[in-house]
């Protein structure tokens, strides 16, 4: 079980103190989960301070937004959380839409809501594949991504992709869903849920993964709600906010879900939020399905070529799955963006963890750092 060690220069063994010595960690590096370099001040295997090097994987999205029209900029949004994609340009339409004044069609709503929970479903299936092997559990890995696979094919049938879909459009959707479905959703989720049990046995039952985790990067709940952690971050130290509940969008406000909450706030439940996430969203998209059956009409509401809306600001924001994900987009009514801001969550989750993981063992910062779920494409964006 690992200690905590406030301050770690003072630990001796056999009554010689630690060498301290500085280690670079990353930004080519993979429990980094992309190019963040940290820079670790060592005493021996315990961490005295750490600094977190960003802007390896800078988007520009920002600023190219300001230089492009608004249809232009909504596949930029697919670049920044990559595993993530679909929750990224909601957000970014729903600003938009808010500019002017547009109305989704109410088919594109069920729509919207099955392809970000599909979306949901199969980045929460990535951070456990790749939470395992940062833990050793190469095992865990398989059997995440071949899960994984499987909500993909389903994402590409509605959008022809499988990574970044553009799916999203302002006003609506790309296009329908595709003859049979339904069926073949239904039939995915049945699978990915009846291999949940085997992800208990292998990481929540493991007594050695387990060890690597209860009790390791416990952030109390006033800790994140202070450094601003969204998402299933935050959820795990036991703060019940997700904007599907507490400011709705779309149609959620329709749909019957539980918002798993932890207790302890440690790498432990932060693992097993999004295991049960994956459950709820599953919910979701079912109750989606049926309610779509009886919904006709148009995917989408038609925009001009030269769609200018009136000046003035609009914010909204969704919850992506690795939280909070916002913009703020001001018009001065012309072609492009006078001014686009985006709120990442994975920045803001990254930018509360730099001091907590101080104290912990080298090894802790793998396992901290992973259980963050961040992407870098998201945090420099």
């Amino acid at each position: 079980m690992a200690e905590q060690v406030p301050v770690a220069g003072q630990t001796q063994v056999g009554g010689d103190p630690f060498e301290e010595m500085l280690v670079n960690m990353g930004p080519q590096h993979p429990s980094t989960h992309g190019v963040l370099r940290l820079l670790i001040r060592v005493s021996g295997e315990y961490v005295e301070d750490c600094r977190f090097h960003i802007g390896y994987l800078h988007r520009c999205h920002e600023k190219i937004s300001e230089s492009q029209t608004y249809v232009q900029n909504i596949p930029l949004s697919d670049r920044l959380d990559y595993v993530g994609a679909v929750p990224n340009g909601w957000a970014q339409c729903l600003a938009v839409e808010k500019l002017a004044g547009l109305e989704v069609p109410a088919r594109a709503e069920y729509l919207r809501v099955i392809a970000a929970e599909l979306q949901r479903i199969a980045s929460h299936l990535l951070f456990v594949g790749t939470m395992g092997t940062d833990l050793g559990a190469v095992t865990m890995f398989l059997f995440g991504m071949r899960e994984r696979e499987m909500v993909i094919d389903l994402l590409e049938a509605m959008s022809g992709a499988r990574l970044t879909y553009h799916y999203i459009r302002i006003g609506g959707v790309a296009r329908d869903l595709p003859d049979g479905f339904a069926e073949r959703a239904v039939r995915t989720l049945d699978t990915v849920l009846s291999r949940i049990p085997d992800y208990d046995d292998l990481f929540t039952n493991n007594r050695i993964l387990r060890e690597r985790a209860e009790r390791v990067g416990v952030i109390p709940a006033q800790t994140a709600l202070e450094h601003g952690f969204s998402g299933p971050t935050l959820r795990a130290s036991g703060v019940p906010y997700d904007v599907r509940r507490c400011d709705p969008y779309g149609i959620y406000d329709r749909f019957e879900f539980d918002v798993p909450l932890g207790s302890n706030g440690d790498v432990y439940d932060r693992f097993t939020i999004r295991l049960r996430e994956i459950e709820q969203s599953s919910r979701i998209v079912r109750q989606a399905l049926e309610g779509i059956e009886g919904v006709d009409g148009p995917i989408r509401t038609p925009i001009k070529g030269r769609f200018r809306p009136a000046p003035g600001w609009a914010y909204a924001h969704v919850e992506g799955a690795r939280g909070d994900v916002g913009y703020y987009i001001v018009s001065q009514g012309g072609d492009s963006p006078y001014r686009l801001k985006v709120r990442s969550p994975c920045f803001g989750n990254l930018a509360g963890l730099e001091h907590l993981i101080w104290g912990w063992k080298i090894a802790d910062v793998v396992a901290i750092l992973g259980s963050i779920d961040i992407v870098l494409g998201c945090v420099d964006r």
